[in-house]
């Protein structure tokens, strides 16, 4: 579902060269669940930028669900991102004058689907996330938990083979962490999608049956999983 293959992403030329990704090789089934760790500057947003099409990387492979985005054009990055991919951000970025429901439901209505599949489809995810009771609520009137479970919801509706979260917690108390933590934990075993989470906690960390540590642009191999190393 997920491979890179000796990835390099090297910013600054001009001044010498950064090395965010370095010679970098991981390899996810579908339905896979692996936590992204390590100290700020290791690498980790550059690799989730580059799974979601947001950066290209000086040389390797990458490649997700069959589609080789280090080659790909613009045009299907766009298709990539609409119809294969889910982002959850630590920010929710919820628009404040749409309920839940429709937040979730905006995605999919203007990728051109018909608004009866877009509600049904999102009744589905809120659901899944806990989130049934408060669809027709505002963002302001939800607790942190709840809004991150709300992008979570809209960000599975789409259907995406593979979910990032980029520190999904990071903005939490420890009390709504904990209930983000149950919810990707639920999407996980139910291998509704790929989950890839870039954390900085442990006890996110610790949630995932994959943890990967990086430093200095690499991943440790120690890290790795014999079946994914």
């Amino acid at each position: 579902m997920v491979e890179l293959q000796n990835v390099t992403r090297i910013y600054s030329r001009e001044t010498g060269g950064v090395r965010a990704l370095d010679d970098v090789s991981l390899r996810l089934g579908f339905g896979d669940f692996a936590a992204i760790t390590g100290p700020s500057g290791c690498g980790k947003s550059t690799l989730l930028n580059i799974l979601g099409g947001l950066d290209q990387p000086d040389s390797g492979v990458v490649r997700v669900n069959g589609i080789d985005l280090a080659k790909a054009d613009e045009a299907m990055l766009t298709r990539y991102r609409r119809h294969t991919l889910g982002i959850v951000f630590q920010f929710f970025n919820l628009l404040p004058a749409m309920t839940v429901r429709e937040n979730a439901e905006l995605p999919l209505l203007l990728r051109g689907e018909k608004a009866k599949t877009a509600s049904s489809r999102v009744s589905e995810m809120l659901d899944l996330v806990g989130l049934t009771p408060r669809a027709e609520h505002f963002p302001h009137q939800l607790s942190g938990g709840e809004m991150q479970r709300a992008a979570i919801a809209r960000a599975l509706a789409g259907k995406p083979k593979l979910l990032l979260a980029d520190e999904p917690t990071g903005n939490l108390d420890s009390a709504n962490a904990v209930n983000v933590c149950e919810t990707l934990v639920k999407i996980a075993s139910q291998k509704i999608a790929t989950l890839v989470i870039v954390t900085h906690s442990d006890a996110v960390a610790l949630t995932a049956p994959i943890r990967v540590r990086m430093l200095d642009g690499k991943i440790l191999p120690e890290s790795l999983p014999p079946a994914h190393g």
